[in-house]
């Protein structure tokens, strides 16, 4: 029998599992993990906000990027503690939606700012005396709001597109709500569905990852031609940005393969890690990395401390 999405009220998260008496340490684990997330995100955003010699391009991005982390984390750790306590894994088909959202235009956001965040990058170290006429205010500004307009409008027509479907399950295999796993559940024709979802990965991602791969290729090509200084700045604002591009892309591949193939042979536990990585680790990997590596951030940090 054919089920559509009005019949269908919920969808069951199968990759729980049984934990007995541990869901209660898991619980903490993760609650602490949101909270730790929480407060260097929000540390750093007061920090970049509050101080005028922070008030440069490279920090805007990065405060957009702090805020991202915010806004992707959020989608994903309210739900997921619930469904830790909870005997019955079961989210209301809106509510599901509306974590896909989240998650998807959380991940294209992410790539986006690092994207423009390795123009920037490209801009100081290949054009240091022309940098402060072309990333200009209004420029930062209209790359900023590309930047999280774009995504968001791109997701909603995603959403769009999979809410209406005909479905004949309402079992997810995952922990949290993915439009694939939903596409999956389909039992009418879903080719417009892969063609779009397929343009969002070149839009969301190859795109982003060309335009950061050609800027350090610029990049690498100005520190070998260039004098110890140069070289020397180039490490110092690029590494923090590749370490975190490096990690959010593993995270993103293995979610994309977890995805699209049979994932029966890796264990379960392992499973979930895998693909929470990218909505846990990179929240939290981020503002530490910057924090810990970019020295104005990190001599202000210092001061206020002094003064408390």
């Amino acid at each position: 029998m054919m089920i559509n999405t009005t019949q269908v009220s919920y969808f069951t998260l199968s990759a729980y599992f049984d934990t007995g008496v541990f869901k209660y340490l898991y619980f903490v684990i993760i609650m602490s993990l949101y909270i730790l997330i929480i407060s260097a995100n929000l540390l750093l955003i007061v920090i970049i906000c509050m101080n005028r010699s922070l008030h440069e391009p490279m920090y805007i991005f990065l405060c957009s990027l702090f805020v991202n982390e915010l806004y992707g984390s959020t989608g994903l750790f309210p739900m997921l503690l619930v469904q830790i306590l909870s005997d019955i894994h079961t989210v209301s088909v809106p509510f599901c939606f509306l974590q896909i959202f989240s998650v998807y235009s959380y991940g294209s956001v992410e790539f986006l700012n690092l994207a423009i965040m390795s123009y920037d990058r490209y801009l100081a170290i290949c054009y240091p005396l022309q940098y402060n006429t072309r990333m200009t205010s209004a420029k930062v500004a209209i790359l900023i709001g590309v930047t999280w307009l774009f995504p968001f409008l791109t997701i909603v027509i995603l959403v769009s597109l999979s809410a209406p479907l005909q479905l004949c399950g309402n079992i997810i295999d995952k922990v949290y709500c993915g439009n694939y796993s939903v596409v999956k559940l389909a039992c009418s024709d879903t080719r417009l569905h892969n063609i779009y979802g397929l343009i969002c990965t070149v839009i969301s991602i190859i795109i982003p990852l060309t335009l950061i791969l050609y800027t350090y290729m610029k990049i690498l090509k100005v520190c070998f031609s260039g004098s110890k200084q140069t070289r020397q700045k180039a490490v110092s604002t690029c590494t923090p940005h590749l370490a975190s591009l490096l990690n959010f892309s593993f995270g993103c591949c293995f979610q994309i393969l977890q995805s699209r193939f049979d994932m029966s042979s890796v264990p379960n536990m392992l499973d979930i890690l895998l693909s929470l990585y990218f909505l846990t680790c990179q929240p939290l990997f981020t503002p530490v990395l910057y924090g810990l590596k970019m020295s104005k951030i990190r001599n202000v940090c210092k001061r206020l401390l002094c003064e408390v």
